[in-house]
């Protein structure tokens, strides 16, 4: 089998939403120190679309799919528009060679990205790597949880990610955190909207939604919190003054994404769990953060941290310091191969990005396999999802 083309597949559709904007609030963000990005009310760090009328929603994905001469497709997640770039770039790199030898090609892919071995460029090997994994579950005629070494967990647990809804309109946050409670989610995270330059408001607000997010689950559920990056020492250390008594499962990103010594003097003074890292790529990234004893749980993102290839070399990685990876994103096809294959003592649970999951899987033909909190891996060859083609509007193949 030899790779004939890598096709980068811009597709546009309408999807139906529940009425009012997609994304109805954004969370912090590490620009908001200066006020005219705090009070400018950027989006960062969150996708959605165009909404045509109160229920629905234009929206707009790329996937890379890479085609071979026995007629097997193999696909990534969906890709901004930078990262297509960065797969673009590869073509000449990889069109010839054998899908099969995931390992050489990855190699080959870091080798040859001297500049590369972070952020976008990176992003673009993952979305390969996958991709590759995709045509060798198909071509053996397995689910890739298989490949690997699962099922550890068929059925793992999820928790909500409450990105993209108000975390300010304490009636509203009290509202979804029971319903995603009755819907059977044994946990659920949510965003801090307020940092360091929020001032004393900023940090009522915040404990106000540690406050209320407590009281309507009551002891038994899980409650995490996210700081994407945007907070410091000083203010993490009052914050967890004023949160702990409400007992976090953990607390995500308390700092920008290089100060690992920040997220190890915070994880020294608070019992609170603190996780992070979805920001940091390939093993060696993440071994840094191990080595500092910086975090509890790490979540690389499978489709940013290096592929399938490298997040199972860092989760492995991890266990050897007795550490838990949740995959970030983890919902996404990829991400759940990944987390079937893992121990559940560590990879305890799966992230269900509630609305940024209906975006993900809105060009398949079927969503992920959910019910009563529970989420189950897809036993169809590959990573078991097909672009369903009746949602398609309009399709463009991206060349630069």
């Amino acid at each position: 089998m030899k790779i004939t083309d890598i096709k980068l597949r811009q597709l546009t559709g309408v999807m139906e939403t529940s009425g009012g904007p997609y994304m109805e609030d954004r969370l912090v963000q590490p620009t908001d120190v200066y006020e005219e990005f705090r009070l400018g009310g950027r989006t960062g760090g969150q996708r959605g679309g165009r909404m045509i009328d109160d229920t629905h929603m234009e929206t707009t994905a790329i996937f890379a799919q890479i085609d071979t001469d026995e007629g097997i497709s193999g696909l990534s997640g969906t890709l901004m528009p930078n990262v297509a770039y960065q797969v673009w770039k590869m073509k000449d790199l990889l069109i010839g060679r054998d899908p099969g030898p995931t390992e050489f090609l990855w190699d080959i892919m870091h080798r040859s990205a001297a500049h590369g071995r972070q952020g976008e460029p990176m992003m673009g090997i993952s979305a390969i790597d996958l991709a590759l994994w995709d045509i060798k579950g198909k071509a053996l005629g397995a689910p890739v949880h298989q490949l690997i070494g699962g099922p550890a967990q068929k059925t793992m647990p999820a928790y909500a990610s409450m990105l993209g809804y108000t975390s300010v309109d304490m009636g509203l946050v009290r509202e979804r955190a029971i319903e995603m409670k009755e819907r059977g989610y044994q946990g659920m995270k949510w965003f801090f909207r307020h940092g360091p330059m929020s001032g004393p408001e900023g940090v009522k607000l915040n404990t106000d939604l540690v406050k209320t997010v407590r009281e309507a689950v009551g002891p038994d559920i899980d409650i995490m919190f996210d700081a994407w990056q945007s907070w410091d020492y000083n203010y993490a250390v009052k914050m967890i003054a004023r949160i702990e008594e409400y007992e976090p499962r953990w607390l995500e990103e308390v700092g920008m994404a290089d100060r690992i010594d920040t997220y190890r003097k915070v994880k020294e003074s608070t019992n609170i769990p603190i996780s992070g890292v979805e920001h940091e790529y390939t093993r060696w990234g993440f071994k840094r953060w191990m080595d500092a004893e910086a975090v509890d749980i790490i979540q690389p993102d499978v489709n940013w941290c290096g592929g399938l290839s490298e997040i199972l070399k860092i989760a492995a990685l991890a266990t050897s310091y007795d550490l838990i990876t949740i995959a970030h994103q983890g919902v996404t096809p990829h991400g759940m191969a990944f987390s079937s294959a893992q121990s559940p003592i560590h990879t305890p649970y799966v992230e269900m990005l509630v609305k940024h999951a209906a975006l993900a899987y809105h060009f398949y033909q079927a969503g992920p396999n959910f019910e009563d909190g529970m989420l189950t891996v897809s036993d169809d060859p590959g990573f078991g999802y097909v672009i369903d083609e009746s949602k398609i509007e309009s399709e463009v193949v991206l060349e630069f």
